[in-house]
């Protein structure tokens, strides 16, 4: 059990994360016909890092995290999108559906839906991008996401190494420079015997008589190499998805002659890498650049 400045300094960090005022998208598209099925696209905007006038800006598609549980919506990560667009970058926020009705400690995910809201949007967004955003490039996308949105980062770099039977595999790997993974539920089995985010990876895959068996579809850490660069961010003092979950992926993904990164810091917990606020957003949109310039 975390000690009690422990568990104050992450009450702290999470606050901070949230208190901020939430940023209107430039431009909203559907890929698909539920409410859930639509991306939020942030326009590049001066500043550092930014692009000379007239060039094409990198394009990052962020996957928001909350367990795959309904309570919480792309609109959160708002402010680290624009944070992106401030610094250069083309910003595509997707959402997709979740688990539960919105009420603290629902179930989460929803299979198969969660799975095929994020593919669908992945083949979709070139075209959405290309008629929202006609400042970015395709061909420098970069994929992110934040804990649960983490894990569906690295899912969705790693759908061409899906089982022949999986209805989201793709005959090749997607275009991407590479996937930028920040407190990802990398490994969910290491993930369910932490019990993180109270056994969100159970309820993901449907619970304990078909977590085994949806396994092979769902968890990153068995959908290795994929061929794409990766790079982990973790906070050393995360309480949300502990250190193991991506040193776990990390030492798999090398072993299978992965490229991989795992960047740790430390005195940093869960919700600084996505708060615009915390130094480590700033170590976040830096890794981004590395892969995407």
């Amino acid at each position: 059990m975390p000690d009690d400045a422990a568990a104050a300094r992450a009450a702290a960090e999470e606050e901070s994360a949230f208190s901020h005022s939430p940023v209107a998208p430039d431009v909203t598209a559907a890929y698909g016909d539920h409410p859930d099925q639509v991306i939020d696209f942030h326009a590049p905007r001066p500043g550092p890092g930014s692009t000379a006038p007239g060039a094409l800006a990198p394009l990052v598609v962020v996957l928001h995290g909350g367990a795959w549980r309904a309570r919480y919506d792309r609109r959160h990560l708002g402010p680290f999108a624009d944070y992106l667009a401030r610094r250069g970058f083309a910003v595509a926020n997707v959402e997709y559906r979740r688990g539960g009705d919105g009420s603290a400690g629902g179930p989460a995910g929803r299979w198969p839906d969660t799975f095929d809201d994020v593919a669908a949007a992945l083949d979709a967004l070139p075209a959405l991008a290309g008629e929202a955003l006609p400042q970015a490039d395709p061909r420098r996308t970069v994929l992110t996401g934040h804990s649960a949105g983490g894990h569906l980062a690295l899912w969705a770099a790693a759908r061409h190494v899906l089982p022949p039977d999986a209805p989201w595999r793709t005959d090749g790997p997607a275009a991407l420079r590479g996937v930028v993974a920040l407190a990802p539920i990398a490994d969910l089995q290491v993930a369910e015997k932490l019990e993180v985010c109270a056994h969100a990876s159970l309820q993901l895959l449907g619970g304990p008589d078909t977590f085994a068996t949806r396994r092979p579809y769902a968890d990153p850490v068995l959908l290795l190499p994929t061929g794409i660069a990766t790079t982990l961010v973790q906070g050393r003092a995360d309480l949300v998805v502990p250190e193991p979950v991506a040193e776990s992926y990390a030492e798999a993904a090398a072993k299978a002659g992965e490229m991989v990164g795992l960047t740790l810091l430390e005195d940093v917990g869960h919700f600084p890498l996505i708060d615009p606020a915390a130094d480590a957003c700033a170590v976040v949109a830096e890794e981004i650049a590395q892969l995407a310039w």
